[in-house]
């Protein structure tokens, strides 16, 4: 259905609900997997390293694609883009809910990063050419808000199915809702494109997603088949040289998906490289959080959602804050406190006697959350103060693209890590029967599924060996987490400017909009 120009404007509030509903369905995944990851261990049998590849397959595709996906909707068409998403979000949740292996899962999860990677950056883009002036702030304000929800939203959502469905309630909820955003799109959703659009840059958009795989494979199956595997060394070396290879095509095509001149600004890598390094430490901490929630702790999935709320708290309440402050202080002040305040927040994460207590553990996590409120807005405004005008598209999609690999590099580096850690204390222990040590060292959760074949106290004994192991590892990674923080936080009073250059009020709407919904 193609809406004339009238129709638009007359039903562009209606256009703002379809996008936020489709926005809705992706901001949820991840933490709404989090609370799963337990469940799918139990009755699906997944391995340390298959957990992080759930959720790493989907950030994968999603980052590499994110570019390439806004090119295609500015060129054929913005809600055609939105559409075809929502459609493969659907799908391939649907087909996520029914798989019966680990591997499956992980095939259905990187083909809904597809889905994903169309969806994310087309509503924006079609926010931005509905609506104008003080009303484009206004629907990015609701926009933004409503992305914020998903840290809410996904967490209790997903425990409040596991507590009545199996795991596979998490993807099927998507098929209802890109069902009805479908439905709505077609009558309130008007279609718009960039006819001065580039061409493709194809080969940028597959050497991204072939670096990006290889260096995460090398990373996540490092602690299984060991740093000095042929396997893992090769596909670190051919990683590295993709990335070199990625890096020399954008400097010298005439279309680039990435055009990396722009890292020459230190404002702008500044900006970039505290976002990547942020929210490599907020993924891989969400990560093993939710297990330490239901594994060490023994809560349901429903009260492991809920504990994580604290962190959306905090993000809700300071987020809005955050400009204020940087018109007061300047960005590298406000910026460098949110980021000391994340660090604090990482070392209390180590400890287990701060978060096994409800309230100690909640005050922790609201000040994680105050953190991040503080850091991502006014680094997000970096970025887009740092390109031109007309770059604010561009600007966007590397926001996210930096968001999601530092996500990505999280759950890896820091996965691993901690598995690595994990197997060297369990393996260390002489009261585990030789019967299942290869099962006991794999995952806290495949402990808990050989403590349940074994009667009597070995099984306690193995129960509570692996709970031991687990925390002994936490206290290490996330001391790690809180020291690339820290990193982040010299980077930013090192290169980032003292004061924010003056922004038109969509400027600043868009800046704060993103920040959120990175959240």
């Amino acid at each position: 259905m193609t809406l004339t120009a009238q129709d638009a404007y007359d039903r562009r509030w209606w256009t703002l609900g379809v996008l936020c509903m489709s926005l809705v369905v992706i901001s949820v995944d991840n933490t709404i997997l989090n609370v799963a990851l337990p469940s799918i261990v139990r009755e699906l049998g997944a391995q340390g390293s298959q957990l992080q590849w759930i959720i790493d397959a989907y950030t994968i595709v999603f980052a590499g694609l994110l570019l390439t996906a806004g090119s295609l909707g500015d060129r054929f068409g913005r809600k055609k883009a939105l559409t075809t998403g929502l459609v493969l979000f659907g799908v391939f949740s649907a087909l996520a809910s029914q798989v019966n292996s680990p591997t499956m899962l992980i095939v259905a999860r990187g083909l809904m990063g597809i889905g994903g990677a169309l969806i994310f950056p087309t509503t924006l883009s079609i926010l931005t050419n509905t609506f104008t002036g003080r009303e484009r702030a206004k629907a990015i304000g609701i926009w933004a808000g409503v992305s914020g929800l998903g840290i809410v939203i996904g967490p209790l959502g997903g425990g409040l199915l596991l507590e009545h469905f199996s795991w596979g309630s998490v993807f099927l909820v998507n098929v209802p809702l890109c069902t009805l955003a479908v439905v709505l799109g077609w009558f309130f959703v008007p279609d718009s494109r960039d006819p001065e659009e580039g061409r493709l840059d194809l080969v940028g958009a597959g050497l991204s997603i072939v670096t990006l795989a290889l260096l995460l494979y090398g990373i996540i199956e490092a602690p299984d088949l060991g740093w000095g595997n042929a396997r893992v060394v090769g596909v670190l070396v051919a990683g590295v040289a993709l990335l070199a290879l990625f890096i020399w095509w954008e400097r010298h095509t005439d279309h680039p998906m990435l055009d990396v001149r722009f890292f020459e600004n230190p404002r702008f890598s500044a900006a970039s490289a505290t976002i990547t390094l942020t929210y490599f430490a907020l993924f891989g901490s969400t990560f093993l959080l939710t297990q330490y929630f239901q594994f060490v702790l023994g809560y349901s999935p429903l009260k492991a959602g809920f504990m994580t709320a604290p962190v959306a708290v905090g993000i809700m309440v300071v987020a809005p804050q955050a400009p204020k402050f940087v018109e007061r202080f300047g960005t590298k002040r406000v910026v460098v406190a949110g980021l000391l305040l994340v660090a604090a927040a990482l070392f209390c994460y180590a400890s287990d006697t701060i978060m096994s207590s409800v309230i100690g553990g909640g005050l922790v996590r609201v000040l994680f959350g105050a953190g991040l409120g503080l850091t991502t807005a006014p680094a997000t405004e970096s970025i887009m103060g740092s390109l031109p005008p007309g770059k604010a598209g561009v600007g966007s999609a590397i926001n996210d693209t930096t968001r999601q690999t530092g996500g990505a590099l999280g759950v890896a580096v820091l996965g691993s890590l901690f598995l690595l850690r994990y197997q060297a204390l369990i393996g260390s222990a002489a009261s585990v029967p030789e019967g299942v040590r290869a099962q006991v060292q794999d995952s806290i959760g495949q402990a808990f599924a050989a403590a349940q074949s074994i009667s009597g106290a070995d099984g306690a004994t193995i129960v509570q060996l692996a709970r031991r192991a687990f925390i002994g590892s936490m206290r290490i990674v996330y001391a790690l987490a809180a020291a690339v923080v820290l990193l982040a936080a010299f980077v930013s009073w090192r290169y980032l400017p003292a004061t924010a250059p003056d922004l038109s009020d969509d400027d600043v709407a868009l800046a704060e909009a993103m920040s959120v919904g990175d959240a």
